[in-house]
């Protein structure tokens, strides 16, 4: 229990405390924080379709990803930016349009704010750019609703009241069900909560989140802001760009792709030594470094589920691998010696005071 829900416990708050590992006889599926929502804890990641994983072979991910029982797919109305930006959306919506069961079989997440045009009114968290981005996606999609509408980044810019007034008309024409934030710090989540409370409106769902062994920030303030407000951590990258993948040993065999470049390659430089005694860890362990680090990120407290951004099949069903083989408690105690928490570890202000 985080400091912050007890605090609202003993002041007689009411609070939902349901961002905590799933129990052992429900791995798969959990609730979308505080909301009645069952999602996948897996959500199949769509920013390598169009540039890196052509249609045909996204529409085989899709189906691969739902057999396997993976309900959750998130994109975003950007994606697709190597052809143009929202080719991804229309990729999907042409997917859903060859099932027309497949709609009600998943939960559809996409987001809203970074630049789509030239015009000074094409990005951002304004009431005109909300609404004019969502019809847009409903369009690409071809589809009526959206299940999880996401703010991509915070704007400054514009304030809750408006951000909200403009949700709450989308919720109230049936074309959204529930917002989410993504890259939001621990103060932004508050100060969306409160204002949403103010206008006795849901508010935020879920938060989605860089995070992962090499980047543990998030537990210093975002983790402990989700939890003490019933919101959902969906975790982005929790391999670093591949760089949790088996990265040292992929470019030595000549078959890196993600794990070459980006983020990966540019803390690789920094990280080399933690990431080859890491690679030998797991070595150790006889499991893959991608299973190893997926389940690390699983088993933190306060993560929901996690993106998995696949390019196969077999990518898929190693992180379904990852789901269903959690670490040991020691395997775990074995990844914080090789990398260690922020400052004292746990939420601040408690990480670095003496």
């Amino acid at each position: 229990m985080t400091f912050a829900v007890e605090a609202k416990r003993q002041s007689g708050e009411a609070i939902v405390d349901r961002v905590d590992r799933p129990s052992e006889h429900d791995r798969f599926y959990t609730q979308l924080g505080r909301t009645g929502l069952r999602i996948s804890r897996l959500a199949l990641g769509t920013v390598n379709f169009g540039g890196r994983v052509e249609e045909a072979e996204a529409h085989r991910l899709m189906d691969h990803a739902l057999t396997r029982g993976i309900n959750f797919l998130d994109t975003a109305n950007m994606y697709g930016w190597r052809v143009y930006k929202g080719y991804t959306e229309e990729v999907i919506g042409r997917w859903l349009a060859a099932s027309p069961s497949r709609r009600d079989e998943v939960v559809l997440a996409t987001k809203v704010g970074n630049e789509m045009g030239p015009g000074p009114n094409d990005q951002g968290l304004s009431a005109r750019h909300i609404i004019a981005a969502c019809e847009a996606s409903l369009r690409r999609l071809g589809t009526d609703w959206i299940d999880l509408y996401q703010m991509h980044r915070v704007d400054h810019t514009s304030s809750w009241d408006e951000v909200w007034q403009a949700m709450e008309q989308l919720v109230g024409q049936g074309k959204i069900r529930y917002v989410g934030s993504s890259n939001f710090a621990g103060w932004n989540l508050s100060a969306a909560q409160e204002s949403a409370r103010s206008r006795h409106f849901l508010g935020l769902a879920s938060e989605q989140c860089g995070y992962n062994l090499v980047m543990r920030f998030p537990e210093l303030e975002v983790l402990p802001a989700a939890q003490a407000y019933g919101i959902a951590v969906l975790v982005w990258s929790p391999l670093h760009g591949g760089l949790l993948g088996g990265a040292i040993r992929k470019i030595a065999e000549g078959t890196a792709v993600k794990s070459a470049q980006g983020r990966a390659a540019a803390a690789l430089g920094d990280r080399r030594e933690a990431i080859a005694e890491y690679e030998r860890y797991c070595h150790e362990l006889g499991r893959e470094p991608a299973q190893v680090g997926l389940s690390w990120v699983l088993s933190r407290p306060g993560v929901t589920g996690a993106v998995i951004g696949p390019r196969t099949e077999e990518h898929v069903d190693g992180a379904i691998t990852a789901l269903e083989t959690p670490l040991s408690e020691a395997e775990i105690a074995g990844l914080d010696a090789l990398f260690p928490p922020v400052g004292r570890g746990g939420p601040a202000p408690q990480a670095w005071m003496s």
